[in-house]
């Protein structure tokens, strides 16, 4: 029986300050199907004493009807609830559980083992703070842990819990223990985790779940539960100033010009000094309203509406950002995508991406690149097919804003869209950006940058003994016409018999020549187009 409080003695508001003081922790298990992930967390459930007594009632009629187990419970069907997930003994969708112990609140993700449903398995992995990574003690390392593993450590999640499942099944042994756990240490690594806490346990039976166990003396660290309650979660830090994604231009008069949506990053405070990107336009807030009045700041995680000093053109898409560290703009993102589509990812065929709150149509360039899941490898691919991970260069209709998903998770990742089903087909993270290449682009970027920045970057850039000074232009238009006009002398000589008037014609033809050369060479060294 779940020991509750007595009703009469129950103070709510007493109740509700102390959950407020606990820290929340969300973390996800993940790992390849029948590792035991949803036993794991139903176990977890049950033995925190946080199932009361009508819902173990609820699971014991479940279990003879569903289980796997007999007459024990099967705690799985805590978590696996669709009709489909109980009838094939599998998780399909996501399930999230809350509970809380005396130490903290938790929000668990149990995500799908099975490759097709890694696209749920990502959406769950998109908020955590801690992954729970679930190996059969018996299966060891399969392609699905790399893959999930590979996909947390690419959402940003730096702690990772190695739950060694079913240590039942190979006796107990210490020496399958540190196999498995050597073998992921070294994978791990690879990908830049460092966090790792191992632990053998057998959900089943309850083995290092909440209390020692006594299978495993040999095990000296903390059980599941206690790992859980007492790891540090840090607020994240980004690289990235305040960022604002404008998600909804307020208008309600002539008098009031908002821009709403939900601060992604940083603090904003009235009369910081901002720049709206793509367009790179600034200005300072004026007003930050939100529905219980005007504040002086707000930070990430608020929903706001900003006013700003200045009339400025933005619209739904743009980014308000700190002045002094914008995000970048381009039409090209290099990106890590993980692929779920049915359909390839092709070269040259259209998508849409959608990156905060702003869309456009994208392309993949050739060649794109595909991660060898068993050696951590990366080799030239023509298509990325489902469940792949790989690497491309993205093409865009229009430069967008966007940072670095290490920088920044909410402005630096996306999602791309099959156009014509509106199925989302790729999940993406920004890993660099690339302007566009080709003679008609470098023109473009001449033509729109402004005189003084562009004299400025070519003064820089090409050597003071490489420059086309003025005394070299004209000793060259001297050189030039005075060699070029003897064919002018020579011809006038035979024609007339004169030398006096065919030389007359000659240094007429070197005097005017000489200042139309200098004129045409001194336009020319304005332009830094075609100079290496």
């Amino acid at each position: 029986m779940t020991a509750r409080p007595d009703p009469s003695e129950f103070a709510i508001d007493d109740f509700l300050r102390r959950q407020e003081r606990k820290s929340l922790l969300r973390f996800i298990a993940c790992g390849s199907v029948d590792h035991g992930k949803s036993t794991l967390i139903g176990r977890l459930l049950y033995e925190a004493k946080l199932l009361f007594d009508d819902q173990l009632e609820t699971l014991a009629a479940e279990s003879l009807k569903h289980g796997t187990l007999g007459k024990d419970l099967d705690f799985s069907l805590l978590l696996d609830g669709l009709a489909a997930e109980r009838e094939q003994k599998i998780t399909i969708d996501v399930a999230y559980r809350f509970f809380a112990t005396e130490r903290r609140k938790f929000i668990v993700a149990d995500a799908p083992g099975h490759e097709q449903y890694t696209r749920n398995m990502a959406t769950g992995a998109s908020t955590a703070d801690l992954a729970l990574i679930v190996v059969n003690a018996q299966a060891g390392i399969t392609r699905q842990t790399r893959r999930h593993s590979l996909i947390v450590s690419m959402l940003g999640v730096r702690r990772l819990v190695l739950a060694v499942n079913k240590m039942d099944l190979v006796d107990w042994s210490e020496a399958a223990f540190r196999a498995i756990e050597a073998e992921f240490r070294r994978f791990a690594d690879a990908l830049g985790v460092r966090d790792i806490v191992c632990i053998p346990l057998a959900a089943r039976s309850g083995d290092n779940i909440s209390r020692p166990s006594p299978q495993m003396a040999w095990y000296r660290g903390p059980t599941l539960l206690d790992y859980l309650e007492e790891v540090e979660v840090a607020p994240e830090l980004h690289a990235a100033g305040v960022r604002l994604p404008v998600q909804l231009v307020n208008r309600p008069d002539a008098d009031f010009r908002g821009y709403s949506g939900l601060i992604a990053n940083g603090d904003a405070y009235v009369g910081m000094p901002v720049r709206v990107m793509p367009s790179g336009e600034t200005s300072h807030i004026d007003r930050i309203v939100t529905f219980d009045g005007d504040i002086e700041r707000a930070g990430a995680g608020q929903s706001v509406t900003i006013t700003l000093a200045d009339e400025i053109d933005a619209s739904r898409g743009d980014v308000i950002a700190d002045a002094g560290r914008p995000p970048q703009v381009s039409d090209r993102l290099q990106a890590r995508v993980v692929w779920v589509g049915k359909e390839p990812l092709a070269p040259d065929r259209n998508y849409l991406i959608k990156l905060g709150t702003t869309s456009a149509k994208a392309t993949a360039e050739a060649p794109l690149r595909v991660l060898d899941l068993d050696t951590g490898v990366s080799s030239a691919a023509a298509r990325l097919f489902i469940n792949d991970i790989g690497e491309c260069t993205l093409r865009l209709d229009r430069p967008i804003a966007a940072d670095l998903y290490a920088e920044s998770k909410e402005t630096g990742s996306f999602i791309l869209i099959d156009p014509e089903s509106y199925d989302t087909v790729g999940i993406g993270f920004v890993e660099g950006s690339g302007a566009r290449k080709g003679l008609l682009a470098r023109l473009r970027r001449r033509l729109t940058r402004p005189r003084h920045a562009s004299a400025q970057a070519n003064a820089k850039a090409v050597p003071a003994r490489l420059r086309e000074s003025h005394i070299r232009s004209i000793v060259k238009a001297i050189s030039w016409r005075a060699t070029g006009s003897i064919d002018t002398f020579l011809v006038t000589l035979v024609i007339t018999g004169s030398s006096v008037f065919a030389g007359s014609v000659a240094v007429t033809e070197i005097a005017t020549k000489i200042v139309f050369y200098y004129g045409h060479e001194r336009i020319w060294a304005l332009f830094p187009w075609g100079k290496e």
